[in-house]
């Protein structure tokens, strides 16, 4: 005969396996899915001494949680302020965290739970059992809490989208054409920064000027990839005649009118802009890296990093004298990228 902890004694055979057979449950022992099965096991209820009312709380605070996530996603997809941003997100994550620890504490089982220590060894058949009760307790918690659960899930849902949006939003319109082309087209007048126009005579010999699309002259969006120099290299005779017009590659005769030359100001190194100019020289230098332009020559590089020459201007003065663009640059400007297919 062989006595366990609790005080029960039975015989070895009644199990058949030489071992003593396990003790009698109380309702606080593990001992296969009836002790776990039944709702009534004092065991399996809910902290709550009024689930209905814990669940309608908890329900309202999940709620007011998933308002936030909302006010967050909305405000920022609007271009709030940060302040507020974080104050509905912060409110959000803590109601919703607050609930779901309350959920834990006040509506999930509590125990205790204890094992008879005298095995620690579980049969198969024990195994598949705890295995079939934790599945079907499982589904049976939510099947009963299905308002939460229907909460719960659809809070996560949105947050995940709210939290998406810096990912969508924050990186801006897509480039479409704005890597290839900029805004200078046919017939487009050369402006300052200030919108006052370019005509033939704005410029004496050696002179420069930064120059942007008549309209586009104070667009923060486009000024970066707008701007361009404009410069004098031959001046007007003491007479009064135009110098003839600057040829600084073959096929660009009428490009360069009465001593004028035009480039993009953005550097085809970085992208910094070029706005140096050395007359003497007649040199267009980039003050971040040190590119060096032969402007009379096509801009092309005679010194630092630059991989290519800054792309011309076309430029034409009409019949009042202003200065304006034949069309827009004929290749990409500022540095090169994996798309680039001209030179």
């Amino acid at each position: 005969m062989t006595t366990t902890e609790t005080g029960t004694t039975t015989g070895a055979e009644a199990r058949g396996d030489g071992r003593a057979a396990e003790p009698q449950s109380d309702g606080t022992a593990n001992n296969g899915a009836s002790g776990f099965a039944s709702l009534d096991d004092p065991h399996l209820r809910p902290y709550a001494k009024n689930p209905r009312r814990a669940e309608t709380v908890i329900g309202l605070v999940l709620i007011v949680g998933l308002a936030g996530f909302c006010a967050y996603g909305a405000l920022y997809w609007v271009g709030g302020q940060p302040q507020w941003e974080g104050v509905f997100m912060g409110a959000g994550l803590f109601l919703f965290g607050f609930g779901l620890s309350a959920w834990g504490k006040y509506l999930l089982p509590q125990g205790p739970f204890a094992e008879e220590r005298h095995s620690h060894e579980s049969t198969p058949q024990q195994q598949e059992e705890m295995t079939d009760v934790i599945y079907e307790r499982g589904k049976l918690v939510f099947r009963r809490r299905g308002f939460l659960g229907g909460i719960l899930g659809l809070g996560g849902a949105v947050m995940t989208v709210v939290l998406g949006f810096p990912l969508l939003r924050s990186l801006g319109p897509t480039p479409k054409n704005g890597m290839f082309t900029t805004n200078w087209t046919k017939g487009s007048l050369l402006v300052d920064a200030f919108g006052n126009p370019v005509t033939n005579t704005t410029l004496e010999k050696g002179g420069i000027l930064t120059v942007f699309p008549q309209g586009y002259q104070t667009n923060p969006n486009t000024q970066a990839i707008d701007q361009t120099v404009i410069i004098r290299l031959d001046g007007f005779a003491p007479d009064g005649t135009p110098p003839p017009p600057i040829v600084t590659r073959p096929g660009r005769e009428t490009w360069g009118p009465q001593g004028m030359v035009a480039y993009s100001k953005v550097c085809t190194h970085a992208g910094c802009p070029v706005g140096l100019y050395q007359e003497q020289t007649e040199q267009l230098l980039c003050p971040c890296h040190q590119s060096l332009f032969d402007v009379r020559f096509g801009a092309t590089q005679v010194f630092g990093p630059a991989p290519r020459p800054l792309p011309q201007l076309p430029l034409m003065i009409d019949d009042k004298g202003f200065v304006r663009a034949q069309r827009g640059y004929d290749q990409p400007i500022g540095p090169g990228f994996w798309e680039r297919t001209t030179t």
